[in-house]
């Protein structure tokens, strides 16, 4: 064989070694997995599937899902047009009020030293806030901190309700290919904080890299996909990148067969790459059409996973599950359940009697497109069984009449009553008496 086709073949292995693709994977099992999961009658008595409840959705024409697509684009890279960090005063700072006005605990019940929790208050450089105004994007699946530390801090592990797994360093996760405003550098260099469309605070700078105009011009091409199935991997050369988590987006590229992602220069300057998906549905155009067959599809994948606070330990708590899944329809949600109550239309069923509650639900509520709301917690309503409202939900535990809960942990299907058959709830704390909110799209 002369040199120039035996170069063309070592050429095109090497394109074909160095491929990019987008792969089923899981992700690492933890102390999250040894959490209690109580069983409730509901888990045994309401179907469980999803699909069970997808034939009570309502219409959704393909108008008002692209108009809702188009503003969820819109938050989504709204970072990256932004001139000055727009996080609301009375939002920030609350990270140093929550360490310095109460004691704050290590997992195993040591408080934490003012000296030390002072270290991470002056390594987080407060002074330079808002002096960068770089622009940048995740790279990987990553975490987003209260506090520039990778330490877990608490409130009293001793008692109910604290503890493991509530890190309140632990204030969110973001997908790969999440645009950033960085305000300013950690005074280590480590940390950057940064404001993504759904979240703030202190990101890995390793986690991100810095864009320009000509990388967000490609980026920004208003052709996008988003993964439709949890815990899959990005890998090259058979290693994994990243864990890609149900909810990531991907530019589509120009031949519509590959996917855009940024990948990170040793000058920490973002780079566009190409993957490609050998198996087949793991990831589809946004919105995808809401249809009985994708929503059940859809929900199915976050059923049984661990309760994650915060998207701690490649996981999700309830505001989690309920952005990520309307996410895929095109629906924009941000980080927490107070923040989502205003991302929609409200209806207020606070007040009601149980039984009139519950028929506001099911007359008002839209399947698989509602949700319903009480303060620290957000279910989404998946439509009706036996008369009663069924909701799927990321759910901590239930209130019990010595105030302990019985721990739940996981993401399950219930009435808006789970645990009403046992004596010892707290007829005050359940779901159906506290509820206060529709908020549909």
């Amino acid at each position: 064989m002369s040199l120039k086709p035996l170069l063309i073949l070592l050429s095109s292995m090497n394109l074909l070694h160095s491929a990019y693709t987008l792969e089923p994977s899981s992700r690492t099992r933890s102390q999250i997995d040894h959490l209690p999961k109580g069983v409730v009658a509901d888990m045994h008595r309401i179907p469980q599937n999803p699909a069970f409840y997808a034939n009570q959705i309502k219409p959704l024409s393909k108008h008002k899902q692209r108009k809702l697509d188009h503003k969820f684009n819109t938050k989504y890279f709204k970072p990256w047009h932004l001139k000055q960090l727009d996080i609301p005063q009375e939002d920030l700072g609350w990270e140093v009020r929550f360490v310095t006005q109460k004691p704050i605990y290590y997992a195993s019940g040591q408080i934490i030293s003012p000296s030390t929790y002072n270290q991470w208050i002056d390594n987080a450089n407060y002074t330079q806030l808002d002096t960068k105004g770089y622009k940048a994007i995740t790279i990987k699946r990553t975490e987003v901190k209260a506090l520039p530390t990778t330490q877990h801090f608490y409130r009293n592990p001793r008692r109910t309700g604290e503890g493991f797994p509530f890190d309140y360093n632990q204030n969110s996760a973001l997908h790969i290919n999440i645009p950033l405003y960085i305000s300013h550098f950690s005074r280590d260099r480590r940390w950057a904080f940064v404001r993504a469309s759904y979240a703030f605070g202190w990101v890995k700078s390793s986690d991100l890299a810095l864009v320009n105009q000509h990388f967000i011009s490609q980026f920004q091409n208003s052709h996008y996909a988003i993964t439709i199935k949890d815990n899959l991997g990005l890998y090259h050369n058979k290693t994994q990148r990243s864990l890609i988590k149900l909810g990531a987006l991907f530019p589509l590229s120009r031949d519509n067969k590959h996917y855009l992602f940024a990948s990170r220069d040793h000058k920490g300057r973002a780079h566009l790459e190409q993957l490609s998906t050998p198996i087949p549905h793991l990831i589809a155009p946004k919105p995808l059409p809401f249809t009985p067959h994708n929503v059940a599809m859809v929900a199915k994948e976050f059923y049984g996973e661990p309760y994650g606070w915060g998207g701690g330990y490649e996981c999700r708590d309830c505001s989690a599950t309920t952005r990520d899944f309307l996410g895929v329809f095109g629906i924009f949600l941000r980080r927490n359940s107070s923040k989502q109550v205003k991302d929609g239309y409200n209806t207020s069923i606070k007040g009601l009697t149980k039984q009139r509650k519950k028929a506001k639900i099911i007359q008002e509520a839209s399947p698989f497109r509602s949700l319903l709301y009480v303060p620290g917690h957000i279910v989404l309503y998946l439509g009706q069984f036996h008369g009663e409202p069924v909701i799927m939900h990321t759910y901590w535990g239930i209130r019990k009449k010595d105030y302990t809960k019985l721990v739940t942990a996981r993401t399950i299907i219930t009435s808006t009553e789970p645990g009403k058959e046992r004596e010892d709830i707290r007829e005050k704390s359940k779901l159906i008496n506290t509820l206060k909110t529709i908020v549909s799209f």
